[in-house]
C-alpha cells in the first residue's frame, strides 16, 4: 500500500470493459515528510475521493481483484481504499 496524494481525474474514451463505470485518477506517491516520491499513476476509486484528497492505494492486483470481486483476468491493478484524515507520529 502507498501513500498518495490525488492529482486528477483521468478519462479515457477506450479503456478495457474491466474500467466501464469506474472512476478512475491520477494519484502522486508521497514520502513519510508527505512529498512527492516517484512516478504518478492511475487507480481506480473506490471511496469517493477528490482532487488533493491523501489516499491509500492498494497497488498489489490479487487484492485488488478480491476487492472488485471481479474474477481472475482484470487489467486493474490499483485502487483508492482509503481517504487519510490526520496523519500523527510519536
Amino acid at each position: 500500500m502507498k501513500c498518495c496524494r490525488v492529482v486528477g481525474p483521468m478519462w479515457a474514451s477506450v479503456k478495457h470493459p474491466a474500467y466501464a463505470g469506474r472512476s478512475l485518477f491520477v494519484v502522486q506517491p508521497l514520502d513519510e515528510a508527505g512529498q512527492d516520491a516517484g512516478a504518478s499513476f492511475v487507480a481506480v476509486d473506490s471511496v469517493q475521493a477528490g482532487v488533493g484528497d491523501k489516499v491509500i492505494v492498494l497497488t498489489e492486483g490479487n487484492g485488488v481483484r478480491q476487492i472488485l470481486k471481479a474474477g481472475d483476468i482484470v487489467p486493474i491493478r490499483s485502487i483508492i481504499v482509503g481517504i487519510v484524515d490526520q496523519v500523527t507520529t510519536a
